[in-house]
């Protein structure tokens, strides 16, 4: 019988079967501005020719899984011919849900998996859980750990002790990597060049320039000096897709501080937004967020748990989720939250290898666990209960 681990993120769904390699694919579909009438779904993201004006549908809005059209797009053409080529009937499915996910969801995501799908098992668990599994298995000798999954729709807080989450501990953060996206989208298109339509190179952008400063003021006024000295300005070469494929940063050396370019290609300078759009994460307040920053949410949610535990939350901080990829957001969280939590307790911040992927390995991990088939819902058990046995036997 085949496993198969399902991460299904709001932006990217990571899938493989427990005994393979993972693969990270869009979990979305697309429509490019040359052909309005096709429509590409998830990894066909590759054939688009030009992909400026990338029209996007997605799936989940705000976090949560609301349109289910497009994600059974999604799925048919992840399970079918072309992929995964799943054998429904011998298949058991780890598939991954949001945090306070809506009954009304669930109930809908059960009924696909083992009513159209027929799936011969399943198991619906938040993303963090595998997560957490994956880090009590490679640290047995740690009690407790506080997941910050930082992702694209939003920023989970979630303390878990010995596998267990703790519920009342749990906080969120509404700034997730759609949000930096779309303000650095706003800034660009502010200050030299309109690019609201181009969430696809932006995105790409942010990724290739983007920091977390560990002195914001600092850097601010490095960013407005002028020539030589000013060491953190960029210049970002657009993509035209026709030599240029994909965007690059020029390398300092190699930059015209005063004049143009002579080999015409065109040019985004970015200077303090390199590191003015990761700042949000800690200061949502800065656009006008009334939120906690991410090392507020975290002493917020340890605070709310028994005190003889709090030691060993601060020492096992554990980062997943696109956005701790950012060139210095685990040194800044870890300096932010040694001012914030009590002296006298040890602050580590940690940073596994592959953040992104780090849950759907847990859930690998889970696949071959023992204790595996105690918290399956299998399709004839559903087919007696009905959604009474899912609720019963998820702990969401």
């Amino acid at each position: 019988m085949a496993t198969l681990v399902l991460d299904n993120g709001a932006y990217t769904a990571k899938i493989g079967y427990s005994q393979d390699k993972v693969r990270v694919i869009p979990n979305c579909q697309f429509r490019s501005k040359t052909s309005r009438l096709k429509t590409f779904t998830a990894n066909q993201l590759d054939e688009i020719k030009d992909p400026s004006g990338l029209f996007y549908i997605l799936p989940f809005q705000k976090g949560y899984l609301v349109n289910w059209d497009v994600q059974r797009k999604v799925w048919d053409h992840l399970f079918g011919k072309e992929m995964f080529k799943v054998d429904f009937v011998d298949t058991s499915v780890i598939i991954t849900e949001p945090y306070f996910n809506f009954s009304s969801i669930q109930e809908s995501m059960n009924e696909i998996l083992f009513e159209e799908y027929q799936f011969q098992s399943a198991l619906r668990i938040n993303a963090g859980s595998l997560a957490a599994h994956h880090f009590f298995h490679s640290h047995p000798s740690a009690l407790c750990c506080l997941l910050v999954d930082s992702g694209f729709s939003f920023t989970h807080v979630a303390p878990y002790c010995r596998s267990k989450k703790m519920k009342d501990g749990i906080r969120r953060v509404n700034v997730g990597g759609k949000l930096l996206t779309n303000h650095l989208k706003e800034i660009i298109s502010y200050r030299q060049l309109h690019v609201m339509d181009e969430t696809h190179v932006i995105n790409q952008v942010k990724e290739d320039v983007c920091y977390v400063s560990q002195q914001f003021f600092k850097d601010m006024e490095v960013s407005q000096m002028k020539g030589e000295e000013n060491t953190v300005v960029r210049d970002y070469v657009l993509p035209d897709f026709s030599s240029i494929k994909k965007g690059f940063c020029k390398p300092p050396d190699e930059m015209v501080f005063s004049g143009k370019y002579k080999t015409g290609e065109q040019i985004l300078r970015l200077a303090n937004e390199r590191f003015a759009v990761p700042e949000m994460l800690f200061h949502p307040s800065d656009i006008g967020l009334q939120d906690m920053g991410v090392p507020e949410a975290i002493v917020d949610s340890i605070q709310s748990l028994p005190e003889e535990m709090h030691a060993h939350f601060y020492q096992n901080v554990v980062l997943i989720g696109g956005n701790s990829l950012f060139v210095g957001f685990r040194e800044r969280l870890e300096a932010e939250l040694r001012s914030l939590a009590p002296a006298h307790l040890p602050v580590a911040v940690l940073q596994p290898a592959n953040p992104i992927c780090y849950s759907w390995e847990g859930g690998q991990l889970l696949a071959h666990s023992p204790d595996y088939d105690e918290v399956l819902v299998t399709r004839d058990d559903y087919e007696e209960n009905g959604h009474f046995i899912c609720e019963e036997k998820f702990d969401i």
